[in-house]
């Protein structure tokens, strides 16, 4: 059994509403530190598989066919045995 953990973010090159809503929630609090911020969303799926390379093909076509849109997402994918 394998557990794939997937963050999804929108790309440098489109705006973030949402993450923007923060950065102005967090800079009215007097957070003025904060510079830039992001949000994305964070998915985990176990993976019956009988290998971690057989685990991780099956993830990344469920983040590219499903999961992610490419044209405005980029995701990260880390699968590991559990």
């Amino acid at each position: 059994m394998f557990v794939a953990k997937i963050n999804v973010t929108l790309k440098e090159s489109v705006l973030d509403p949402q993450g923007q809503t923060v950065l102005r929630t967090l800079h009215d609090q007097g957070k003025s530190s904060i510079s830039d911020l992001r949000v994305g969303k964070y998915i985990e799926m176990k993976i019956d598989a009988k290998s971690q390379a057989e685990a991780e093909t099956l993830a990344k076509e469920i983040c590219e066919s499903v999961l992610v849109n490419q044209v405005i997402e980029t995701y990260r994918l880390v699968v590991e045995k559990v």
